[in-house]
């Protein structure tokens, strides 16, 4: 009996980089697995770096299907599944990575150390949008910099993807948070209940003063990199904590370790890449789906949708960041 097949989108080569859609067979759930009926598909800027093959730490050999955030139903568990069900609905950063297929597919077989239940007040669009920029927020400002309540943390870039995300958990947190944005995104993380700092206007040394008393933060989470990450170390207090998920450049450390002050480097795709840590993915989107169903984190949503079959479009708009808001594609 020949197995039932799905459509997929395939990438053939790294030069065209193009999708071709294909009709595959549906895969299997391995004994640690799950498969899910993906219903949508999140797009961040890992996804087209991927596909134009300007990620070589994260490249999947080709023929591959990318796609690293998704929400879905579980359609079949594999045999030592105990914690997860067939009609669970889920969400988690599951593939589109080395070795691991990707999420711009009608199923999926993933891990079952990768996926969380999606939060009941989320549609399934809205819950493909969290799992890669929630799990590098939390990642920086939990498991790395220990935020706590009354601490004053600045986030670099706190209108984008990561950065939204890292606004909302650092309030939740009871931090008093601040967010360097452009003008034109100035509401956005006030409504998250941040202070609002424009980084083009306001020197560095002059926030400091106006909003630490010239003492520095106590944590800074930079989603920028590049002159950013160079800020943090001149805005960071004594002793204080710098995470980023941007260090990927050239630095000169002295000015932060001439504070003391410790640098972690945040790589979201390592439990993916390397097999490691993959649990913990799934118990930090446990932390996602209470604060979500708390109310106190919301995902900010790109208003146009794109289905499968406009996938690179929607790659597009990641890429050219004409958009406000994170991208999803409708798969189901």
């Amino acid at each position: 009996m020949s197995q039932p097949t799905i459509r997929a989108l395939i990438l053939d080569d790294y030069a065209h980089n193009a999708f071709r859609e294909a009709h595959i067979e549906r895969p299997q759930p391995q004994a640690h697995e799950v498969l899910v009926r993906v219903v949508a598909s999140g797009v961040n800027p890992i996804d087209y770096k991927i596909r134009s093959g300007n990620a070589p730490y994260a490249m999947p050999e080709l023929p591959a299907i990318l796609g690293t955030d998704m929400a879905g139903v579980i359609e079949a568990v594999g045999a030592d599944i105990k914690h997860l069900a067939v009609g669970d609905e889920v969400y988690g950063m599951v593939g589109g990575v080395r070795g691991l297929p990707g999420s711009l597919a009608e199923y999926l077989a993933v891990d079952a150390d990768l996926v969380a239940r999606k939060p009941k007040n989320l549609g399934f669009r809205e819950a493909a949008a969290i799992p890669l920029v929630f799990l590098t927020a939390w990642e920086g400002l939990v498991d790395r910099a220990h935020v706590q309540a009354g601490q004053k943390v600045l986030v670099h870039g706190g209108a984008g993807g990561v950065g939204h995300m890292a606004v909302q958990i650092a309030r939740a947190l009871g931090a008093e948070v601040f967010a360097t944005v452009s003008p034109g995104k100035r509401s956005i993380v006030e409504g998250y209940g941040a202070t609002a700092i424009d980084y083009r206007d306001e020197p560095v040394a002059q926030y400091v003063n106006q909003h630490t008393g010239g003492k520095g933060f106590d944590v800074i989470y930079d989603t920028v990199g590049g002159q950013s990450l160079d800020d943090s170390f001149a805005a960071i207090r004594l002793y204080g904590h710098v995470a980023s998920c941007a260090a990927f450049g050239t630095h000169n450390l002295a000015t932060g370790s001439l504070r003391s002050a410790t640098l972690s480097g945040i790589f979201v795709l390592l439990p993916m890449l390397t097999g490691v840590g993959r649990k913990h993915h799934a118990e930090i989107l446990g932390y996602a789906t209470r604060l979500i169903e708390e109310g106190k984190v919301k995902p900010l949503m790109h208003p146009q949708r794109f289905s499968l079959g406009e996938a690179r479009q929607a790659h597009d708009a990641v890429e050219q960041g004409t958009g406000i808001g994170k991208v999803v594609i409708d798969i189901a």
